[in-house]
């Protein structure tokens, strides 16, 4: 893939770490399997990683470029602020259940009810812009 091969241009290693992401020659199997676990964990550890930088930061505070002791004008993280986040987290979650499970077709796109045809291309999909070139040709031969 584009993405992908960008690691190659990386000298003397390049060629050997698209191989080793692939897990193969080329994009296969593997390589799907592991681009879908990767997607799968990445936000999982994005916000491990906010919450742990978000527990350093109430407890040492951020950086005081003043040096003055601020600590009067605090308020502690446990219970307050993670009573309300918990709250907040929950509400959009009830919310997003709700528009799930009682009103499914509100969040789809209309197109996506209508049959597929693989032989008749939408008139509304256009390529981009790097690509319209090839798809201008491409519609100029009848057939």
């Amino acid at each position: 893939t584009v993405i992908t091969n960008l690691l190659s241009a990386i000298p003397y290693i390049g060629t050997t770490l698209v191989e080793w992401i692939w897990g193969g020659f080329s994009v296969d199997k593997a390589t799907l399997t592991r681009f879908f676990a990767f997607h799968f964990i990445l936000p999982f550890i994005i916000a491990a990683l906010a919450i742990v930088h978000l527990l350093f930061l109430h407890e040492t505070g951020s950086n005081n470029p003043t040096g003055l002791n601020s600590d009067a004008d605090k308020i502690p993280f446990h219970p307050y602020y993670t009573i309300k986040d918990i709250l907040g987290i929950l509400i959009m979650f009830l919310i997003l259940m709700t528009l799930v499970l009682f009103f499914p077709d509100m969040l789809g796109d209309p197109d996506n009810y209508m049959p597929a045809n693989p032989l008749n291309t939408p008139p509304h999909i256009k390529p981009e812009w790097y690509f319209l070139f090839a798809y201008a040709i491409l519609r100029s031969i009848p057939n």
